[in-house]
């Protein structure tokens, strides 16, 4: 399926690693000019952007910026504009979960999952879509929340799920207000997903096997299919999809 998506420039925050990078690749294979944000390791980032080109045939190139800075968002926005001419697409996806109970949970660290988790995404938001309507432009604000924003199943957890409801309702507010000027906002649910430093956790806590029996699709999914749903959603074909949140949780969420 040809989603006419060649030639537009995605913004993907923590675009470099796991779902992100998954992300990164099947919109660069769909012909899209893709900044990769990262925090940390510049080299590796810039490696996989030239590595995106040399695939794929599409610029790629490596941002840097933490996204619960505003300063950063501005910055990182306005670099991807002057290397690659615009900003079409933005992925929210950066995100950290840490594991944590409550009773022993500091403030420091209930902020930082807030301010990454749910702030950086408006950040970035407001900025691209302002870009977007200044410009008279069309485009598309993904945000990846999570199943732990509808459900929550374990503890250690409560920053992180209430960080990624918000980011639910924040897809639902900014649809309601972006979507007659021209930007439409959609959100993408994952739930268990294959990525190294996931899978880690899972094996030394021991809970591999617990997960994959709470998937009714009986498997974790990979980064590149979480990368299918968001290029389809971001294509013309998802026109009257709008606001809401897509589960893509295996089934997680039944």
């Amino acid at each position: 399926m040809d989603l006419n998506l060649k030639g537009q420039v995605a913004l993907v925050t923590g675009g470099g690693t796991g779902i992100g990078a998954g992300i990164s690749d099947y919109l660069a294979e769909e012909g899209v000019q893709v900044a990769v944000n990262y925090i940390v390791d510049g080299a590796a980032s810039e490696a996989f952007a030239s590595e995106l080109a040399r695939k794929h045939g599409s610029r790629a190139i490596a941002v840097y910026g933490d996204v619960s800075k505003p300063a950063d968002a501005e910055a990182m926005v306005a670099n991807t504009i002057r290397e690659l001419g615009r900003v079409d697409i933005l992925v929210n996806n950066a995100g950290i979960w840490p594991t944590e109970e409550v009773l022993a949970m500091s403030d420091a660290n209930w902020d930082r999952v807030i301010d990454v988790n749910l702030n950086g995404p408006f950040y970035l938001a407001r900025r691209v879509a302002a870009h977007l309507v200044e410009a008279g432009r069309q485009g598309t604000i993904v945000n990846i929340s999570s199943k732990s924003g509808f459900q929550l199943n374990t503890g250690g957890h409560a920053h992180y799920a209430t960080a990624k409801a918000g980011v639910a309702m924040l897809t639902r507010a900014l649809a309601r207000e972006l979507t007659g000027k021209g930007v439409r906002v959609v959100g993408v649910a994952p739930g268990m997903v294959r990525t190294p430093i996931n899978e880690d956790k899972w094996r030394k806590e021991n809970l591999l096997d617990s997960y994959v029996s709470r998937i009714p699709a009986g498997r974790f999914a990979e980064p590149r299919e979480l990368g299918y749903l968001v290029a389809f959603l971001c294509s013309d074909k998802a026109f009257n999809i709008v606001g809401t949140t897509v589960d893509c949780t295996g089934g997680m969420l039944i």
